[in-house]
């Protein structure tokens, strides 16, 4: 019989979740790695190379790899032979040591789990409760998954109830680009396919767990329906085209990881979850001897990669910049911003739009203003503000035209695409959508020199900022005339990867 103590189990799932916090496991910066030195998509071999170079920092610096710093999952295998030495359910044990991790002093993670979802919404303040699910198995040992799963690559998970005929790679094939990029690829996809509902998407969110091996799969070859399906769709979904951050490439998939069970004669359910490109999840095991520790990667395991501004890139000065200006920029162009800029997201939004109707002043002029979707993690030391990536940008399309045309912002930044109602609500008020690197959080907090809120301070994270940036960087995503990047990057590559293997055969 082997006893396992409460502490333990707390201090090994504080210091699994710190770790995923900095550290990518190996197994995906090589992943990525080998996606920057084959793609030939410029805007997406930049994307690449700001994820990489995120990450290294993140390795170095101990802070979060993105400022959505996840909701937990837990996968736990507790041996029969096990017995427990302490006063607190394993559920309690879990979430207390997602508290200690989430309220750590030296690396503060951002909260984002809300109490009452479809009510008050509150944030728990500490991110708990995990999400844990719970496998009696013979042994004497407690095996522990850990994993942060971000907001924006979970939105986008899919499910259906497939006829047993159906195609699950047609299905896959139909999803991806209803998707967008606000799941941030490059990542994975998880794919569960049998049991009952719940099954297949618990089997999709498991499989996520497991390492990129798609280049040893390759070469040996399938063994199995689960491993054709995994080589299938890991080529199909790259010739989509849809690329990094959806810009158009070579690479939308590092991975594809498929688990199945035993289901009804009558039905094929299948679940399909993405991992983003802040892929974050730990291992470990107790035996009885003490709390599990992480072991650190080498530096060495980063590859020595730079991101180079370049001649062509176009210098904009916040403060001076005029809606006149925006009509010279292009889709797909570069640009770096300084100056002030106004942060907001959901929360901020709704509040601002509903004092709009009632015909209450805002609390902060927005005349000739760009609002970046930002929900930044909190400073810990000398730090201005801590990792701070973009947000999903269509989460606030249905607020994008009252925003330009009732408070005279002529701007916004976010990631991924934006919906046909924000990319009108843009073209009529020749404003213009920026798009910056999901993935790259602790990069771009290093362009922002002063933050300080200036609304909603009792929103927390989803408070109104105004940051002082120096040469952040951003890409065009929807000019002044409408044109977006994320409609017309995919469809290019597309048309290259066709012609390419036309070429081949």
């Amino acid at each position: 019989m082997t006893v396992i103590r409460q502490d333990d189990l707390i201090d090994s799932v504080a210091d699994a979740l710190q770790f995923i916090s900095y550290y990518h496991p190996v197994d995906f910066i090589k992943a990525v790695h080998e996606a920057y030195e084959r793609e030939e998509s410029k805007a997406a071999k930049d994307a690449m190379a700001q994820i990489l170079i995120n990450s290294r920092m993140c390795a170095m610096g101990h802070r979060p790899l993105c400022q959505d710093t996840g909701i937990v999952n837990v996968f736990v295998k507790v041996g029969m032979n096990v017995q427990w030495q302490g006063d607190m359910s394993v559920t309690d044990m879990i979430n207390e040591g997602v508290r200690r991790a989430y309220k750590l002093s030296d690396n503060v993670l951002r909260a984002s789990v809300l109490d009452d979802p479809d009510g008050a919404r509150k944030n728990t303040g500490d991110n708990t409760p995990a999400v844990i699910n719970y496998e009696i198995v013979p042994g004497d040992k407690v095996v522990v998954d850990v994993a942060a799963k971000g907001g924006g690559s979970e939105a986008k998970s899919k499910f259906a109830m497939l006829n047993p005929s159906d195609s699950i790679v047609d299905w896959v094939l139909e999803q991806l680009p209803k998707m967008g990029a606000g799941w941030c690829p490059p990542g994975m996809l998880g794919i569960g396919i049998g049991g009952t509902a719940e099954k297949a998407v618990l089997l999709a969110k498991e499989s996520l767990m497991d390492a990129i091996d798609i280049q040893e799969l390759k070469a040996r070859g399938a063994s199995n329906r689960a491993e054709e399906l995994r080589l299938e769709l890991y080529e199909k979904v790259n010739d989509l085209g849809i690329g990094a951050q959806g810009l158009g490439g070579l690479t939308t998939v590092l991975d594809v990881k498929v688990k199945d069970f035993p289901s009804h004669a009558a039905n094929k359910p299948v679940a399909l979850i993405p991992n983003c490109a802040a892929t974050r999840h730990a291992h470990f095991s107790l035996d009885g001897s003490g709390p599990a520790k992480q072991v650190p990667p080498s530096l060495d395991d980063w590859p020595d990669i730079t991101w180079e501004v370049g001649d062509s890139v176009r210098r904009v000065n916040l403060d001076t910049v005029s809606k006149e200006d925006l009509k010279d920029w292009k889709p797909g162009e570069t640009l770096l911003l300084s100056g002030k800029m106004l942060t907001g997201r959901d929360a901020a939004h709704k509040r601002m739009v509903d004092m709009i109707a009632k015909g209450e002043e805002l609390p902060v002029d927005m005349t000739g203003r760009f609002i970046y979707y930002v929900g930044p993690v909190d400073p810990v030391r000398d730090e201005v503000v801590g990792p701070a990536g973009p947000t999903t940008a269509t989460r606030m399309d249905k607020f994008t035209r009252t925003m330009l045309e009732q408070t005279g912002l002529i701007g916004m930044i976010g990631k991924a695409e934006r919906g046909p109602i924000a990319i009108e609500a843009i073209r009529d008020n020749e404003a213009a959508y920026l798009m910056a690197v999901g993935g790259a959080a602790y990069l771009v907090s290093k362009a922002i020199t002063d933050a300080k809120v200036v609304a909603f301070e009792d929103l927390g994270m989803e408070a109104i900022y105004e940051f002082e940036i120096v040469d952040m960087p951003v890409t065009v995503a929807v000019d002044s005339r409408g044109e977006s990047v994320h409609q017309t990057g995919p469809q290019i590559w597309k048309a290259k990867i066709e012609e390419h293997k036309l070429a081949l055969s």
